[in-house]
């Protein structure tokens, strides 16, 4: 199993279990739309006894915003 440790963006310091180690982006639902964090870097603690594969992805994108009306008025 692998792990994903996410930084940046309104998931800053979250870890999620990767299905599939080998991807590259990660397209997460968030509110409205989606987030889109992309893979920094190599895996780390690889090897059989040093615990899960982690990985770190930043973030990129938000398909929508995230808050589109930040003070509640509706201008």
């Amino acid at each position: 199993m692998a792990i994903a440790r996410l930084t940046g963006g309104p998931l800053d310091g979250q870890v999620i279990p990767l299905e599939n180690d080998s991807d590259d982006t990660l397209i997460l639902p968030y509110s409205e739309g989606q987030l889109v964090y992309r893979r920094q870097g190599e895996p780390t603690h690889t090897g059989d006894s040093d615990g899960p594969t982690q990985a770190v992805f930043a973030f990129d994108e938000e398909t929508e915003d995230i808050n589109p009306d930040a003070d509640g008025r509706d201008d």
